[in-house]
């Protein structure tokens, strides 16, 4: 059973918290790990797949990304100059995934820092990203955990399209909620979804087909790193104007 937690309110600050020296913390972090090289809007994108779609492994070391896309781990492999084998989830199971884990105490301690951690599924709250690269960190996090959907009107056979977040943590989408409606100027709604197996609940943040443009034209711009078929939704929905309106949930 699905049920609406709530919106989110306008507000002209973002509800998270800021860190003053995030970019000298950066700049830090980006000196000690020259070996990976990853910088500027890679790196915060590599935060938001790792924030929904990753782990930290309790050794304080190994950073793990799974997928059920081999060929996307593949682009990430090469555009993130990861040198790691992917390996294979599950192998002989309905769930099969596909795997990449590397080994870096410099980037899973900034991680740390950001507001990430180990075992995070059910926990994880806010993550500390600067305002400048937030579109790239939403996008990360779309292309991890993100549901982008595309339908026919049944009436009026209009395009129809939403995006959906998932998490089990309820502290997770409210932050994000916030975040996106402070920086994008969109609302977006809770639900929660019971679920018997595994005895989780899922929280989804819903947006609508206006909202899910200005969110896509912000997040998916031209050679960002992205998953390749939610980058190409991404890019027919903001294209996709017929029988479109004003909408409330879009701000300006």
């Amino acid at each position: 059973m699905r049920k609406i937690i709530g919106g989110s309110t306008t507000s002209k600050k973002s509800m998270g918290k800021r860190w003053n020296g995030i970019y000298e913390n950066e700049n830090k972090m980006l000196h000690k790990r020259k070996d990976l090289n990853i910088v500027g809007s890679n790196l915060w994108y590599l935060v938001g797949l790792i924030t929904t779609d990753g782990c930290l492994s309790s050794d304080g070391r190994h950073i793990n990304i799974t997928s059920k896309d081999e060929t996307y781990l593949i682009k990430l492999k090469s555009e993130l100059g990861l040198n790691n084998k992917i390996g294979i989830k599950n192998r002989d199971r309905a769930n099969k995934a596909y795997q990449i884990e590397f080994a870096n105490r410099n980037l899973y301690d900034f991680l740390l820092s950001l507001g990430l951690t180990p075992a995070k599924s059910l926990t994880q709250d806010e993550v500390i990203v600067p305002d400048e690269f937030f579109s790239d960190f939403l996008r990360g996090v779309i292309d991890g955990d993100g549901c982008i959907r595309k339908w026919a009107h049944p009436t009026n056979k209009n395009e129809q399209w939403s995006l959906r977040i998932y998490s089990p943590s309820l502290f997770f989408v409210e932050w994000l909620c916030k975040e996106i409606e402070c920086l994008l100027k969109v609302k977006g709604r809770i639900h929660r979804e019971a679920r018997k197996k595994p005895l989780v609940d899922m929280f989804i943040l819903k947006y609508g087909k206006m909202a899910s443009r200005t969110i896509f034209d912000s997040c998916y711009y031209k050679n960002a790193l992205a998953m390749d078929r939610k980058a190409k939704l991404a890019s027919e929905c903001c294209f996709s104007y017929q029988g479109w309106s004003k909408s409330k949930t879009v701000l300006n």
